[in-house]
């Protein structure tokens, strides 16, 4: 494997590439890498020739008093977990290759998707991701880039962006790799103190509950929401929200949402955790609902 710091450099690498008729694909990632990162690579490999990495802190999608400074990074760790699952090159530039202007002065803004949950506590959170990402879908110029669906409002917003930008790149979301409690793995969990990750089972232990019961046929979400804050808040986390939404778009269920997005975000220590699964309304289909952790390739 190749690591490269540079617009330049790695645009010469695909380039060598893309003259050969060589697809390619991309996982960015902020680094600090762990097995669910590993399984995004597995799926980019599946899709194309060559694999790029990017492992980048991006200030952008950080607020006032979050955690950017002190997020955790180790670069030669990530370096040797790349190599062991065989991307071709890491992209791991420094601050001012990615906004040589500082401040970045063109922000890209998903509207709608952009501004609930997450984005309503985090303001201006996804318009930095989704502005990096499409700087590095231009510097790249991959065929095919895999995200997380563990961040799967992220997911959705990079999604829309690619169609309402009309990007010539196949964005692919990969299941939510999980430790044998549930928890979704996670660099941030690595802030969990050995206490608090023996509580934090109970995120992905109410979602099952809230799934399951919407596959049941239950169909008082308020209840479902209140219940699953509820058992969070019991956990000793603080809840920012506990929300079933429409899996398409986020917005409030309806009568046409054929799929459901149960998502949470909560605070267990210094950390907080987000997560979610799917499932299909049965009063939509002939036979039970299906519970799931994934979405179609978009």
């Amino acid at each position: 494997m190749q690591t490269v710091t540079t617009v330049a450099a790695v645009r010469e690498c695909v380039s060598a590439w893309r003259a050969a008729g060589r697809r390619i694909a991309l996982v960015p990632t902020m680094g600090n890498l762990h097995a669910g990162h590993m399984s995004l690579l597995s799926a980019a490999r599946s899709r194309a020739d060559h694999v790029v990495a990017s492992v980048f802190v991006n200030p952008l999608q950080f607020g006032p008093n979050e955690d950017f400074s002190r997020y955790p990074r180790s670069l030669a760790q990530d370096e040797r977990l790349l190599a062991e699952a065989h991307c071709d090159v890491l992209f791991a530039p420094q601050v001012i290759q990615i906004y040589p202007e500082g401040d970045q002065p063109t922000r890209v803004h998903v509207r709608g998707l952009s501004e609930t949950l997450c984005g309503q506590l985090r303001p201006g959170h996804f318009d930095g991701v989704a502005t990096v990402v499409a700087k590095l879908f231009g510097i790249i110029g991959a065929d095919v880039a895999v995200f997380g669906e563990k961040d799967y409002q992220q997911l959705l917003v990079i999604q829309r962006m690619t169609v309402d930008l009309a990007l010539p790149i196949q964005i692919v979301g990969a299941p939510t790799v999980r430790a044998a409690d549930g928890l979704a793995l996670s660099s941030r969990n690595r802030y969990l103190t050995g206490e608090e990750r023996s509580r934090a089972g109970a995120i992905y232990q109410a979602l099952r509950e809230a799934v399951e019961a919407i596959a049941a046929g239950d169909g008082d979400y308020r209840e479902l929401e209140r219940r699953g804050s509820a058992a969070l808040a019991r956990s000793g986390m603080r809840v920012d929200y506990f929300a079933v939404r429409d899996a398409a778009d986020l917005a409030e269920p309806g009568s046409a949402s054929a799929e459901l997005a149960v998502l949470t975000a909560a605070w267990l220590g210094r950390s907080r955790l987000i997560d979610n699964l799917r499932v299909h309304r049965p009063r939509l289909r002939t036979q039970a609902a299906v519970v799931t952790d994934t979405v179609s390739d978009a």
